[in-house]
């Protein structure tokens, strides 16, 4: 790409990014956590922002797209460390609880067991589109001016029930700004980014996040979860049958049956896992979504993405050694990360339906916020 060409699309990105972020200020009005209303999942303790940010050196970025009544769609993007990583890939691995998705780049990150790219979480018929912008983004990057095969990683949910998906409003300027604005701050939850038009459990869905840190005696490793929830089932919280007590749960009647959707699950630790243990903690992440009440139904998507960002078993591009060791945590210690990894995922699971927000999008449909005013009696009858 021409130097030109890059500066043009950085400059478009950042602008971008940027009204996106008055926007979404704007609309969010984010309503408390759960953990702010004492509704506490899990027993180990979170790290310092509850966030997958929480892990040293991951950032976040969204991109929200949001056009007339009809346009409710954007991009997330997650980027496992700052510098170059084509250079400096990270061991990854791939879940797929229910296959019924469009993961490109998965069949060569299970084959080769790590991550080149950041990953991009969009919708459904933008993953081509993602795709040519995260090529764009790798071969821009200095060092790479001779790369010539990319394996771009984008992950997706179909938001076409509030969203006019057809007409494939995400650009690649949007990928770009999503990638250029990513940050260590904690990222915005609910109905932004990937989450703008997603639905859960047949409330407003959306985008969450949470973290686990483990104590020192336990490896002191810590375990961060971003979601994107577009999924049916019936909803608990805590363990709590919350769906049923609502009254909206599917297969309950004959109007609430569309469990179909899809779940794009992020992992990420700084433990120093290679990716056969990264693919058993991706594993452990998705009983995470089952706690919730999902079922991973015929028409899901349902994926893990895991990767380590521990700086010791990075993967360089050059390799100037016959062999390549490293110090792994073993089999017998990974029991405390899956636990982490499972109360990391049902917790942002659940903080991304307490964050989103009542939305009309495509043919005027209505999709209502979780009703937690309806939900903390049902929690703390004792109040």
């Amino acid at each position: 790409m021409e130097k030109s060409l890059v500066s043009r699309l950085f400059i478009h990105a950042s602008c971008t990014w940027l009204l996106t972020c008055l926007v979404v200020l704007s609309i969010q009005g984010q309503t408390k956590s759960p953990r702010e209303l004492g509704i506490m999942i899990g027993v180990l303790p979170t790290g310092a922002s509850n966030s997958i940010t929480d892990v040293s050196g991951v950032k976040v970025g969204h991109t929200t797209v949001l056009k007339g009544d009809s346009v409710r769609t954007g991009v997330t993007a997650i980027l496992p460390h700052s510098g170059n990583i084509f250079q400096q890939k990270v061991p990854a691995a791939v879940f797929a609880g229910n296959g019924f998705g469009k993961l490109a780049g998965s069949t060569q990150l299970t084959e080769l067991g790590n991550l080149e790219t950041p990953i991009i979480l969009t919708n459904t018929l933008s993953v081509p589109t993602a795709m040519d912008a995260v090529i764009d983004y790798i071969l821009a990057l200095p060092g790479n001016e001779n790369v010539q095969s990319v394996n771009a990683v984008v992950g997706e949910t179909n938001d076409g029930y509030l969203n006019d998906i057809r007409g494939r409003h995400v650009k690649k300027e949007d990928v770009l700004a999503a990638i250029h604005g990513a940050s260590e701050q904690r990222p915005l939850e609910g109905s932004v980014g990937a989450g703008t038009g997603t639905v859960c459990f047949g409330f407003k869905g959306g985008i969450g996040t949470a973290s686990r840190q483990l104590p020192v005696h336990l490896g002191g490793y810590s375990i961060g979860v971003l979601v994107q929830t577009n999924f049916g089932g019936v909803l608990q919280v805590n363990g709590l049958q919350v769906g049923k007590h609502l009254g909206k749960f599917e297969y309950s009647n004959q109007l609430l049956n569309n469990v179909d959707g899809s779940c794009m699950i992020i992992v990420a630790t700084d433990a120093p896992l290679d990716s056969r243990n990264l693919e058993r903690l991706a594993k452990r992440a998705f009983m995470g979504l089952a706690k919730t009440g999902g079922i991973a139904s015929n028409g899901s998507g349902d994926y893990v993405i895991s990767f380590s960002t521990a700086s010791q078993v990075r993967i360089p591009f050059r390799v100037d050694t016959a062999l390549h060791s490293m110090a792994l945590v073993p089999n017998d210690l990974m029991s405390p990360l899956f636990m982490a990894a499972i109360e990391a995922t049902e917790e942002a699971i659940i903080n991304s339906l307490f964050a989103a927000e009542t939305m009309v999008g495509k043919a005027g449909r209505k999709i209502e916020a979780l009703p937690v005013d309806r939900i903390l009696p049902l929690l703390h009858p004792d109040d």
